[in-house]
């Protein structure tokens, strides 16, 4: 969550960085002032405990004629310690409320924007192949090889879970093994991490409150299965501590991910590309403030550098103020070319979330004599069906078979 002292010191500033993710002024004046009541009563609190103190220190000093008026005042004094006491919890849960709703404020260098349409485009990587052919989508192809079984996924759980198998299956298999190989050569840490987490890991990394409807969870239970290895990876070090010799920490995992998907308002309903249950190969990396926009470019580096060896075209797009997640100060999205589609597609997010996650998760590290908030970034690397998806249509042949990329061939 954002820093509520921001909102007494640079008020305007920061509402019109909040602006551009679409926050309106109404609610940042409410938890401004909600920030300057909870402020205010904290230190009539903290004056009147004082004050209790003080007068309590005096009772052996204090004349005999004088002790029943001073123990009338420490009872007055008591009571109101008590009111201010309760004002305080009311205010502070009104505050956190309020705190909890409001996303990141954007990095200095995010282009303002309403959607996708207004993100920066700031490199193409490999050029699209060109077909003689009308080229095939991934769900036909998938059909016609025996990869894809979206009948009896559906039948197994219902729609949008899907049977990959046969070579399909194993060329999944390599995928995920490719690209760990991958992330480890860039530094990053294989972790096997839990695919059952909690409301407070959720909340730390910001899916809850506010995506609790997208997320499934177990019934009669604190506990959800996680969106993406994001939540359990970040929240490994939640309410700790960390020497500032050991940043920065980078981890990778690979986990299926669950996802309602209750906004996505029908798309892609077809194929693979947006699935309640999907692989994913997840980066995380946890640092020192001043560390994390060179750690962004390296991970925006990391994946697309796999995309290049397995010889696919993407893009690299600067998000938009108004295209970015709740969590994000800065995100560079990695969209991969779909001939059937004649256009880029996500395949890979990566969030410089700044502080934001760690106040949410208490995460800290020592500098010198004092302790600061890390910074957390994350992304994928990549969406494994989205991959699969990528290479299917993009090495298809006229006859409606795949050619597999020659650097997955010893995960073959």
């Amino acid at each position: 969550m954002i820093d509520p002292k921001l909102l007494s010191r640079d008020f305007d500033e920061v509402v019109q960085k909040l602006h551009k993710k679409r926050v309106s002024i109404e609610l940042l004046t409410q938890l401004k002032s909600a920030y300057l009541n909870h402020k205010n009563l904290k230190n009539e609190l903290e004056s009147a405990q004082a004050f209790q103190n003080e007068k309590s220190r005096q009772f052996q000093n204090v004349p005999k004629n004088e002790i029943d008026d001073l123990k009338k005042e420490l009872a007055v004094n008591k009571i109101r310690i008590a009111e201010l006491n309760a004002n305080v919890r009311e205010t502070e849960t009104k505050l956190e409320k309020l705190l909890h709703s409001i996303p990141n404020i954007p990095a200095d260098d995010i282009p303002d924007g309403k959607d996708e349409n207004d993100n920066l485009l700031l490199e193409t990587v490999l050029i699209p192949r060109e077909f003689d052919f009308e080229p095939k989508a991934h769900f036909e192809l998938g059909e016609q090889n025996g990869w894809l079984d979206f009948e009896r996924g559906a039948k197994l759980a219902k729609s949008r879970f899907t049977l990959i198998r046969g070579f399909g299956a194993k060329l999944e298999r390599a995928l995920i093994n490719f690209m760990l190989d991958h992330n480890r050569a860039c530094g990053f840490e294989e972790v096997s991490v839990p695919i059952i987490t909690n409301s407070k890991s959720l909340f730390g990394t910001g899916q809850l409150p506010k995506f609790e409807e997208d997320l499934f969870k177990i019934e009669d239970e604190d506990l959800y299965l996680i969106p993406t290895s994001e939540v359990t990876l970040t929240n490994i070090f939640n309410d700790e501590i960390i020497n500032s010799e050991e940043l920065p920490i980078k981890l990778t995992a690979v986990t299926p991910c669950f996802r309602k998907e209750a906004g996505s308002g029908g798309r892609d309903i077809r194929g693979i590309i947006r699935q309640h249950q999907f692989y994913k190969v997840e980066l995380v990396s946890i640092t020192k403030q001043e560390n994390s926009d060179e750690i962004l470019e390296k991970m925006v580096e990391c994946a697309s550098s796999m995309l290049t060896k397995l010889g696919l075209p993407h893009r690299k797009m600067l998000l938009c103020s108004g295209d970015m997640g709740f969590s994000a100060r800065k995100t560079v999205d990695i969209e991969v070319w779909l001939p059937s589609q004649n256009k880029y597609r996500e395949i890979s997010s990566v969030s410089n979330t700044g502080d934001f996650q760690a106040r949410r998760a208490n995460i800290r590290y020592r500098d010198g004599k004092n302790n600061r908030f890390v910074h957390t970034l994350n992304g994928s690397s990549l969406a494994v069906g989205r991959t699969l998806v990528a290479i299917m249509e993009n090495f298809q042949t006229s006859n409606g078979n795949i050619t597999i990329p020659e650097i997955l061939n010893k995960y073959l």
